[in-house]
């Protein structure tokens, strides 16, 4: 259970940092001006986004491996309030997959719009991260 756990807090580090640089991207993508820039920020929104998946995938696989040595924890509600935001946080990537997407035919939101939609994967982080560390009693 330790090293499913150890591997699950390993491919997370590695979804986050791909969930906190991504919008990022699109931030210097919105701000592109010439065809070089564009399909450079394309280029490396595509690559990081790969990486990101594979970690979320793995991140998933490992929560779930875990979930099956030891379902009796489905009992808890911090758990599964953990999940619920687990599923917004699958929400967000492919919300991401869709503004690369958007991006690439030249439909972007504005570079404030993104910047606040960088700020989301930080909100979900601290509350997963609270919820599966103090494992509070809200039954």
């Amino acid at each position: 259970m330790l090293w499913f756990k150890a591997l699950h807090v390993v491919f997370m580090v590695t979804w986050f940092a791909g969930l906190f640089y991504l919008p990022r991207l699109f931030v210097y993508h919105a701000a592109a001006s010439d065809t070089v820039g564009r399909e450079r920020f394309e280029t490396m929104e595509r690559r990081l986004f790969a990486i990101m998946s594979l970690g979320a995938l793995l991140t998933l696989g490992f929560g779930l491996a875990m979930l099956w040595r030891a379902p009796e924890y489905l009992d808890f509600a911090w758990l599964r309030t953990k999940l619920v935001l687990v599923a917004l946080l699958v929400l967000y990537h492919v919300w991401c997959y869709r503004l690369m997407q958007e991006l690439a035919a030249a439909r972007a939101h504005s570079q404030r719009w993104y910047r606040w939609f960088n700020e989301v994967p930080g909100l979900l982080l601290i509350a997963i991260v609270i919820l599966a560390v103090l494992k509070p009693a809200f039954d």
